[in-house]
């Protein structure tokens, strides 16, 4: 871990699709994960933290996120507050065939903060591949959030789905905090730290046991 961290901050797809669209957030709520957003973000400029913002596309007509529809607008928590950069992506993980990586690399950036949607999708996908490339890895848990699925390996709920991918990432991938918390390792310029899969399931199996 780092011991002089070089944030950026990554607000992944908030768009319009999560609040008022097809694919609405459930848990947190998403008004509780929107104001959190906005609070990150401002927190990041006052403190010279560059913000990157992140949209997906899918191609016209498609059910969601299609473009030019109103449900792939970036949501105006975003859209009204300023951005140092912006990156478009047509797949989960906000490296894949984006100038991302070269962007933080030249910048010097050796950690990235992780806000926006969905937890488990493109939050999940951006962190490991992150994590895999050497960076340090910050999650804000309560400026995330996840929807409920059902298919045929069974139904998970929105808070499940939050839960589970946040203990999972905690354990090897990012370090998983609150926006106040984050703040204020901003504010300090300290690194945040994530656990391992050692000492995680160490912790599960007593619990279980006691």
């Amino acid at each position: 871990m780092s011991s002089n961290p070089r944030r950026a901050l990554v607000v992944i797809d908030v768009q319009n699709e999560y609040v008022t669209g097809e694919l609405p957030i459930e848990f947190p709520p998403v008004e509780t994960s929107l104001e959190n957003i906005a609070r990150a973000i401002d927190g990041a400029r006052a403190a010279g933290v560059p913000v990157v913002v992140v949209q997906h596309f899918a191609p016209a007509g498609a059910p969601i996120f299609a473009r030019g529809s109103v449900g792939a607008e970036l949501h105006s928590v975003v859209a009204s507050r300023e951005r140092d950069h912006y990156v478009e992506k047509a797949l989960a993980s906000a490296f894949a065939g984006t100038d991302l990586a070269q962007w933080l690399a030249a910048r010097d950036i050796n950690t990235i903060t992780v806000a926006g949607y969905m937890t488990h999708n493109c939050d999940a996908s951006t962190v490991f591949e992150a994590a895999h490339a050497g960076l340090q890895v910050e999650f804000l848990h309560d400026a995330t959030g996840s929807l409920p699925y059902a298919n045929d390996a069974g139904f998970a709920s929105a808070e499940e789905i939050h839960h589970v991918f946040s203990v999972v990432m905690q354990s090897n991938f990012a370090a998983v905090v609150t926006t106040d918390a984050w703040l204020a390792a901003v504010k300090a310029g300290m690194p945040l730290s994530r656990d391992n899969i050692y000492a995680s399931n160490q912790r599960a199996r007593a619990k279980a046991a006691a």
